[in-house]
């Protein structure tokens, strides 16, 4: 019984992936070897001047912190949690929309915190939007985002695809990925540029990922800029780890992703991050749902409000998943803060 039920559902998710390939490379045929690091430097300048306001966030040494610190590392901290929408999402959405027509109708699919900055971004360009999010998503961000001016759907994590390939096919929507676009990914990579003006060679970067976008673009920007020793790891969920499996497989693979960090849970990694990420980061590491919920608690105490997803590289940190750390220069990105009082309420004190 198990296993035809498991049979069902890996054809689902094959269907999944393969729909999301078709409509990932209509969009256009890019591949890791067409990033260059003077592509990247220009959007970082798209992003820098963007009307949405991107900002240059801190980036805090851990010794200036109360946080505990177990490693004689000297830690940097990326404060993405700080950025206007309260996560990274904005640099690639800032990038995306300069190089879109202005007005046009456009749907995502996004677990609160892309379709929060692609509303943000709607709103300012006069653009109408819709958001299809899973239902597993706080209900909290969904009304955020419709406050925003954006129509939002929600359907099961396996049928968001389905929902978005409609809105394309019938309503003749303009398609935006939330991880798997090249402009994306291109805007993600001015954080990585920002690590660089603070810690010029870093020995290790350490980027939460969910479909890969942030994740790709900082090790993009990072390993073009000639610092070939940095050693770039990501980190996933031990129960949203689709990254970690197409390490294994060696090609994107979709899976029924569970995590309270919603936001690293996508149905399928991303096939463009999957190359680049291939091509530049070290490897993928895991950390626990107890791990999260104890970073999450952690980083609050010490003042900074964190939501689960933001804080996957933290908890990698401090549970001694990377390796190789002792003495070594380690940047941290805490990529975002979006998280309401009532979900802070399911964390131990």
């Amino acid at each position: 019984m198990w296993k035809s039920r498991f049979l069902k559902s890996s054809i689902i998710f094959l269907q999944c992936v393969i729909g999301f390939t078709q409509t990932t490379r209509a969009m256009g045929e890019m591949s890791a070897d067409s990033f260059s690091v003077e592509m990247l430097r220009e959007a970082c300048g798209t992003v820098r001047c963007s009307p949405l306001d991107v900002i240059n966030t801190p980036m805090i040494p851990w010794c200036q912190t109360t946080l505990p610190l177990k490693t004689s590392s000297n830690i940097h901290i990326k404060l993405e949690n700080m950025q206007r929408t309260g996560s990274f999402k904005i640099r690639g959405v800032a990038n995306q929309f300069a190089r879109r027509l202005k007005g046009d109708h456009f749907v995502t699919m996004s677990a609160g915190n892309y379709g929060k900055s692609f509303a943000c971004a709607c709103k300012h360009y006069g653009s109408k939007g819709k958001v299809v999010m899973p239902e597993t998503a706080p209900i909290s961000r969904s009304l955020l985002i419709q406050s925003l001016g954006v129509e939002v759907e929600r359907a099961p994590t396996t049928r968001l695809m389905d929902v978005v390939n409609r809105c394309v096919q019938e309503d003749n929507m303009t398609f935006l990925h939330s991880y798997d676009d090249p402009d994306l990914i291109a805007g993600h990579a001015s954080l990585g540029f920002e690590i660089l003006e603070v810690v010029p060679c870093p020995d290790v970067v350490v980027v939460c990922c969910g479909g890969g976008g942030l994740l790709a673009g900082v090790a993009a920007a990072i390993k073009l800029s000639g610092c070939e020793s940095t050693k770039i790891y990501g980190v996933e969920p031990e129960g949203a780890c689709t990254m970690y499996k197409s390490f294994i497989v060696k090609k994107p693979v979709g899976m029924n992703a569970k995590s309270i960090a919603s936001g690293l849970a996508p149905p399928f990694a991303g096939t463009l991050p999957y190359e680049l990420c291939q091509k530049y980061v070290e490897n993928i590491v895991l950390v626990s749902e107890e791990e999260i919920k104890s970073a999450v608690s952690t980083l609050y105490k010490a003042g900074l409000v964190v939501e689960p997803s933001g804080t996957a590289a933290f908890a990698a940190v401090t549970n001694d998943k990377i390796p190789d750390i002792s003495d070594k220069n380690v940047v941290v990105i805490l990529s975002g803060g979006n998280i309401g009082k009532d979900e802070l309420s399911n964390f131990p004190d």
